[in-house]
């Protein structure tokens, strides 16, 4: 059985998605962010940079008793790695994969996240931050539409980085991002859409979902959101 730690955020999805892909049995663990449950001591010893997801694996065949672990992209190759699915074999392949999962983690998520800030989030308008990031954003899809051309997954098979990438793809409409201009994302996304496993990871806690700009938060959840929420 495995806890996973978890709120609606694109990266959370990710691990939720793969969990209801791969199969396995867990047990949700909430933390609401927006009240800084990510920041109690015991969740540190969890996730040492106090954010979510993060998992906890209480069946590791007896090898040293549970595994914590934390960060969104290792969790997923840790999944793939114990289940063996979603993830090649072959070194080359395997490597591959990585490469992609490596550029969802360091470039789409990051700079996706920064425009939804400054786009959406933030309490003044800066136009510099706003384009600045939005061009790179653009860039980045770019890249991936053309590592879709003639592909139906970014790997060619469904991997984990399918499930990297699509809970971030998946912010275009609220980020005001013109899908119609990356026709290879399009019909990506709109596949992945339809699987069950992915489906039913993404609607997990559906009810607590952002509404991505369409509320504003508080002075107290803004700390804990946005700033360091505690002092250490």
């Amino acid at each position: 059985m495995i806890d996973l730690y978890y709120w609606p955020t694109p990266n959370c999805w990710k691990i939720s998605i793969a969990l209801e892909e791969m199969g396995l049995e867990y047990t949700l663990c909430p933390l609401d962010i927006g009240r800084g449950e990510q920041f109690t001591p015991d969740f540190l010893l969890i996730s040492p940079n106090n954010r979510i997801p993060a998992i906890v694996d209480r069946d590791t065949n007896h090898r040293g008793g549970p595994f914590a672990l934390a960060e969104s992209g290792v969790i997923l190759k840790y999944l793939a790695e114990k289940t063996g699915c979603f993830f090649p074999t072959d070194w080359r392949r395997r490597y591959k994969c990585e490469q992609w999962l490596m550029w969802q983690m360091a470039h789409l998520g990051p700079m996706l996240g920064q425009h939804g800030h400054f786009a959406l989030y933030a309490p003044e308008t800066i136009s510099y931050a706003i384009d600045r990031y939005r061009t790179e954003v653009l860039r980045l899809f770019a890249i991936l539409n053309i590592q879709l051309e003639g592909r139906e997954f970014i790997c060619d098979e469904y991997s984990i980085v399918d499930m990297a990438c699509w809970p971030w793809v998946l912010t275009y409409k609220s980020q005001n991002i013109d899908l119609s201009r990356f026709p290879n994302i399009r019909g990506w996304y709109d596949r992945l859409k339809s699987r069950e496993g992915l489906r039913r990871g993404y609607n997990l806690m559906k009810e607590k979902k952002s509404g991505r700009g369409n509320e504003t938060p508080n002075e107290e959840e803004r700390k804990y959101l946005f700033g360091s929420g505690q002092k250490r």
